[in-house]
Formats: C-alpha cells, sequence, structure tokens
C-alpha cells in the first residue's frame, strides 16, 4: 500500500489573545496520499486556514504557537527540523497559493523579480536560466505574452491574472504538495472556472498532490477526490467526493449542502441555513461543538465529545447518532429546523 506523502497527527495551534487562547486548530489528524486532491471545507473561522499555515510553519510565537503534533512529509517532522530546512522545503517541495495574490505579490517588485527569487532559492540555475523557467510558468498558466509580462507590476495584472501568476510561483520549482487556500476569492464565476481547470491540469500534468481550502463546495465537487469538514477547530466529517455530496453523515454537513443551490431540482425549493453561528474557540461548548446548532442533539452529545469513526460502506464521521439519522428526513427539514 502506497505510504502518505504528507501525514498530519493531532496538531494542535493556539493563539493568546487577551480573552483567552483561542484554540484555531484543535486535534486534527489526516493523510495526503501522492497525486490526492483533498478539499478542506467549513465556515469561517473553522481552522482550514491555521491548518495550511501550520503545515507551511508560518505560525510563529508569541501570537500564535503549535502546541501539539507532527507533519510527516517523507520520514521528517516538519515541526521539528531546522528554520533553515524548513526554508528548502517550503516552496520547493511544499508550495501554498494563499487567498489574496494582491496582499501575497510584493507591490514594488516585479512579477518577473518575484519568481525568479523563488526559482533561484531552490533550484541550481543562474539568472538567466531562472528567467527562462519564470517565463514558462507563466507561459504555462496561460499569460500572454510571458517574457514581456515578467517586466510588469502587479498592479499591471487583473486579478484573475495575479491568481495566475500565484499559481506559476506555487508551481514553478516542481512541488509534490500544492496547498490552495481560497484561491478563487473575489473572482468572477467564469475566471473561477478558469482557474479551476487551469490548476486541475497542471496538478495532474506534473502529479501534483493538492488540499484545496475553500468555502465553494461547487468547486469541490469538480476538483476534489476526498473531502475533510472542519468545523470549530475538528474534522467532523472525512471522505471520498460521492461519499459526502451523495452519502452525507454529519448533520453540519447537511446543512452546508442544504443551502446550495441545486440545478437538478424540478422545481425552486426553499434553501435551508445552519441556525446560529460557529461557537467561539476560546470557549468552546461541552461534548460535541455543533450541538447548540443541531436539532438532533441528546444528552450524550452534551456530555461526550464525538471522535471521527469508520462507518461501513461511507466514509468517517464526529457523531454519536450518524447511523440512527435518516437522510431524508433531514433534507426535508433541513440542518437548521
Amino acid at each position: 500500500m502506497t505510504e502518505p506523502l504528507l501525514s498530519v497527527k493531532d496538531l494542535r495551534t493556539y493563539f493568546s489573545t487577551e480573552e483567552g487562547i483561542v484554540r484555531a486548530v484543535d486535534g486534527i489528524s489526516f493523510d495526503l496520499m501522492p497525486g490526492e486532491r483533498l478539499g478542506v471545507v467549513g465556515e469561517s473561522g473553522s481552522g482550514k486556514s491555521v491548518t495550511a499555515m501550520s503545515i507551511m510553519r508560518l505560525v510563529e510565537p508569541p501570537a500564535g504557537e503549535i502546541v501539539t503534533g507532527t507533519v510527516t512529509y517523507h520520514g521528517r517532522n516538519l515541526l521539528a527540523i531546522t528554520e533553515d530546512e524548513m526554508r528548502a522545503v517550503r516552496g520547493g517541495q511544499i508550495a501554498m497559493i494563499f487567498q489574496d495574490p494582491m496582499t501575497s505579490l510584493n507591490p514594488v517588485y516585479t512579477v518577473g523579480d518575484q519568481l525568479i527569487e523563488t526559482i533561484m532559492l531552490h533550484q541550481d540555475v543562474n539568472k538567466r536560466d531562472a528567467r527562462n523557467v519564470a517565463a514558462q510558468a507563466l507561459s504555462d498558466v496561460q499569460i500572454p505574452n510571458a517574457a514581456d509580462r515578467l517586466d510588469d507590476y502587479p498592479h499591471q495584472f487583473s486579478g484573475g491574472m495575479r491568481q495566475r501568476v500565484m499559481i506559476a510561483m506555487g508551481l514553478s520549482c516542481n512541488p509534490e504538495v500544492l496547498i490552495a487556500d481560497e484561491p478563487t476569492t473575489a473572482l468572477d464565476v467564469t475566471t473561477q472556472a478558469q482557474i479551476m481547470d487551469l490548476m486541475l491540469r497542471l496538478a495532474a500534468d506534473r502529479g501534483t498532490a493538492v488540499i484545496l481550502i475553500t468555502h465553494d463546495l461547487g468547486v469541490v465537487a469538480g476538483f476534489c477526490d476526498n473531502v475533510q469538514v472542519m468545523y470549530a477547530g475538528g474534522i467532523v466529517e472525512r471522505g471520498s467526493n460521492d461519499d459526502i455530496f451523495y452519502r452525507p453523515q454529519h448533520p453540519y454537513t447537511w446543512g452546508l449542502l442544504g443551502s446550495m443551490t441545486r440545478l437538478d431540482e424540478e422545481q425552486q425549493v426553499r434553501l435551508h441555513s445552519i441556525r446560529g453561528a460557529p461557537p467561539s474557540v476560546i470557549d468552546l461548548p461541552d461534548g460535541c461543538r455543533f450541538r447548540p446548532r443541531c436539532d438532533f442533539a441528546t444528552d450524550r452529545c452534551a456530555q461526550e465529545l464525538p471522535l471521527l469513526r469508520k462507518i461501513e460502506g461511507r466514509g468517517e464521521v464526529a457523531c454519536h447518532h450518524a447511523e440512527e439519522l435518516d437522510l431524508e428526513i433531514t433534507r426535508a427539514v433541513g440542518a437548521a429546523g
């Protein structure tokens, strides 16, 4: 059996604030296989981006701290190696595309300078060869006149083009893992589709494993092999694309799916919303963290935190009553009631 390319175990990342300790990521574990496309979904504040930042070791004291856990890549725990060793991994072997390309790209340097710096840092090439690699990287992401556009500044690119530059930067050193954090944020739907098609083609051509963080379940449905659903710093459900979209088990997942418009509905149906708001990760509720918003909670849910467990014929779910809940009834009444 193929070994995981990246293995995260019991990762906990906390932030110290005046109000208390923010448990942004609180004990998550997952494996990423070679070439896998893993979708990570959930509401804002569920811990998706902090998980990515923790893997890249971009969370630093005193504001934030990775308090426990391991991130194993090729037999090495990335949380235990030196910063110099991590710098060689970051960008060269594990790359990340950030949410907002306008703030991720330095406005006072040309796009070419920033690409060339990345390439020279991780590849044994001179500046002339690095420029050629950079031009090819822009061409690969379908930016016209790539060689000439290396001398342009970020503000001279549209939002979609800037996102293409970020993809080119992420893939320029042929990493084994690409973490894409909301890569289609603030883009129109046509540009979103182009960006996702581009990422899918490039990742498939290069055999790159991708962790896609997004709020858009439609993007996940078309791009990912497997999906994990996060809520209040933990994973509440994990499975294949079919498991999540056709056989969801957790009321929170049903609520997310119920809030989506469907093109295959014969008539207009009222969309459901999940009642309430996500809990404060400073003061999490006892037991199941979704309990205050769930119509199916019982006394056991208030007393015992459910752990991820495998359901035969389906994926994994952190719910005490997953086998008992009737999906059709839940669809009818909605996870919000």
